[in-house]
């Protein structure tokens, strides 16, 4: 009778451990939808506002906190009363789904999401600089026996997502008015992210792959290698840059503080140095009609290439 005791113990052990392990099962099925990766500032700001800003995937969550927390944190510091967390997304479609919604304060789209934004509460009072990078490149490897369009025919061609414009959108366009009906001729193939099109054709999953410059030129310093061994095969003419959205609900007054120092970003060292993890120059004033010419390339492309509603 002495080891009931101990029999009932060892009993009680072994069944939290069975517990634990289908709780633990039950965790790592959760449905993806529920994945909204954030990143904030380290900066005690419990008795300010916090306010959501949304990046959309113009890299991995990981690197999009590598390159745009100082921002964040560098206007939580400027703006008395207020706090900017991060908000980055597993990819395009969780993204828009939360920019639809009004699930940021403020936002940095592409400017697909963008026009498409301005129906849903939201309005441009800034972009990113320099346009003359936002154009789509298709890179192919450099032993590559891809020396013209025609030859991509029957091929995988890689890019992030359908609704990336620069990286998707343009590119498409580019192959279909140059000889061949993208959506028939291309095996078309959506990897999730910037740095997956462009390794895919570095790991020969794809003959070709759409990106834009940015992206491009970050992971190229990183991993010299595909520098090496990728080239920049054809490139899209450009489209006005990445915007910058606010709610139409946000003061005005905190609207207008945000765009002072973003505007001012490239006059001080601190913002240099932001800007140098962007690879941007500086961000400048827009609105709602700069663009314009977006909505009329979409138009095109909704009727030469496929339908994007």
């Amino acid at each position: 009778m002495p080891f009931i005791p101990q029999v009932y113990r060892i009993y009680s052990i072994c069944l939290s451990i069975i517990f634990i392990t289908l709780l633990s099962a039950c965790s790592s099925n959760e449905d993806e939808s529920s994945y909204q990766p954030s990143f904030s500032s380290q900066t005690d700001t419990s008795s300010d506002i916090e306010y959501i800003f949304g990046v959309h995937p113009l890299h991995n969550p990981q690197r999009l906190h590598e390159v745009f927390s100082p921002l964040m944190q560098y206007l939580s510091k400027h703006i008395q009363g207020a706090s900017f967390k991060l908000e980055a997304s597993r990819n395009y479609a969780f993204y828009d789904k939360k920019l639809y919604a009004q699930k940021f304060d403020f936002a940095l789209p592409n400017p697909f999401q963008t026009v498409n934004s301005l129906e849903k509460g939201y309005q441009v009072f800034g972009k990113m600089g320099d346009d003359h990078n936002f154009r789509g490149i298709i890179l192919v490897r450099k032993d590559s026996s891809i020396k013209n369009i025609s030859d991509l025919k029957g091929k995988i061609v890689s890019y992030p997502a359908p609704t990336a414009l620069a990286a998707t959108m343009m590119p498409q366009y580019y192959i279909q008015t140059h000889g061949l009906n993208v959506m028939k001729d291309v095996d078309n193939r959506y990897v999730g992210s910037q740095e997956s099109s462009i390794m895919n054709v570095f790991l020969k999953h794809s003959v070709a792959g759409a990106t834009w410059p940015l992206p491009w030129l970050s992971l190229s310093r990183e991993r010299p290698e595909l520098v090496d061994q990728l080239e920049v095969k054809w490139q899209t003419e450009p489209l006005p840059n990445n915007s910058l959205v606010a709610k139409t609900s946000i003061p005005k007054k905190l609207v207008s503080e945000v765009s002072s120092l973003l505007f001012n970003l490239h006059s001080t060292a601190e913002g240099k140095t932001i800007l140098e993890r962007m690879e941007l120059s500086a961000f400048e004033k827009a609105n709602n009609n700069t663009y314009d010419p977006v909505i009329v390339f979409l138009e095109k492309f909704s009727k030469e290439v496929r339908s994007i509603k």
